[in-house]
């Protein structure tokens, strides 16, 4: 174990709700019918998530984050797959928490419930501060582990947010990592990759500036659920010196359905000096859209970015409560050690397997903000 992974080990090993089988390997293979390889790797590495959706529980129906919770109405499909206790005995040490715009407000009030829910995930995040600490960058990061806490990072999915003139202006203090800039509605940012898109095919002359103000604010620009046309109109006039992210996606090369990305999508996140998070929904893993399929359906899509672009791209983008069917042998965020198994499994090295789990995100967070 390297004396970072050593240093995170010990300090989560002091957190009094991380129950004991998620601390000692053995126990932890044992526990998930994993190898003890898998269970160690697992425990020593930076585990990262880049894209969970569970805050817009909490806004809809008063999910609570800081309380532990079962599998739900409907076994862990769609959501609680994630909560504040449950991230805790996972030992993931980072993720995005992402919130969701309703594109049905007017511009006005979507930048007024953005304000709000800001302070509403930050006021519940704040209640348990020896579990959690809201972070912004790299240094933070690494604070909030040496203090055995885990990281959060927040980010915005739909920039339509915050898409009157002036108000990404709200951005300017660095508490937002990422924004994607487009959801699952066009908006005056440009056009979505859903079938539900309309009006132009990429980004508009509003969508180009936003994707520059972002850069200059140094916001992860997250190309999840935008056009293919509009990719690359966001390229097109991207800081070639920051690095682009995709947070939570498949590749069509293993499932050609709308929500993927193509090879040439890939190597342009590459090219970057960017990552690929590939989500953990079986609609486009495979399209098992509720049964969700295996965690090898995960693995397929990883594996095939490897070989396309190398293993310094890609990482993990779950979309975990994000209305997703998760597979079946790794319903929530507790079984996320078999996926390491997994992965050991198609021949992934132990260090092409750390970078996957979070070592690549943190490279770009550090080309980003240092």
């Amino acid at each position: 174990m390297s004396a970072r992974g050593a240093a995170c080990h010990a300090g989560i090993v002091s957190s009094a709700s991380t129950s004991q089988h998620h601390i000692d390997p053995v126990e932890l293979s044992r526990a998930l019918a994993i190898s003890r390889e898998a269970a160690e790797l697992y425990l020593a590495s930076d585990v990262i998530d880049l894209h969970i959706d569970s805050f817009i529980w909490t806004r809809i129906f008063g999910y609570d984050l800081t309380r532990r919770h079962g599998h739900g109405l409907f076994g862990a499909r769609f959501y609680s797959q994630v909560d504040l206790p449950r991230i805790r005995e996972a030992r993931i040490g980072g993720a995005l928490w992402s919130i969701t715009t309703n594109p049905l407000r007017s511009a006005g009030g979507r930048a007024r419930a953005f304000a709000h829910n800001v302070q509403r995930l930050e006021q519940a995040l704040a209640t348990v501060p020896d579990d959690v600490m809201l972070v912004r960058d790299l240094a933070g990061y690494r604070a909030a582990r040496v203090a055995g806490r885990h990281a959060a990072f927040v980010a915005i999915q739909g920039g339509n947010a915050l898409d009157q003139d002036g108000a990404l202006d709200v951005l300017a203090d660095g508490k937002v990592i990422a924004v994607t800039v487009m959801h699952l509605s066009s908006s005056s940012l440009g056009r979505t990759s859903s079938p539900m898109g309309s009006g132009a095919r990429g980004l508009t002359a509003r969508g180009r500036a936003y994707v520059e103000q972002l850069n200059a604010m140094r916001v992860f620009v997250d190309l999840a659920h935008v056009s293919r046309e509009g990719f690359f109109d966001a390229l097109a006039v991207h800081d070639r010196t920051q690095p682009v992210i995709v947070t939570h996606t498949g590749v069509r090369a293993v499932h050609d359905v709308w929500r993927n990305l193509d090879d040439e999508q890939l190597r342009a996140v590459a090219d970057l000096g960017g990552v690929t998070g590939v989500i953990f929904h079986g609609g486009y893993l495979n399209g098992s859209y509720v049964g969700g399929g295996s965690a090898n359906a995960i693995v397929d899509h990883i594996e095939h970015i490897v070989k396309t672009v190398g293993d310094e791209f890609v990482s993990l983008g779950s979309d975990w409560d994000g209305l997703i069917a998760t597979p079946r042998d790794m319903p929530t965020c507790l079984e996320l050690p078999r996926l390491v198994q997994r992965m050991l499994e198609r021949g992934l090295s132990p260090e092409s397997i750390q970078r996957v789990l979070g070592g690549n995100f943190l490279r770009a967070l550090q080309q980003l903000r240092g």
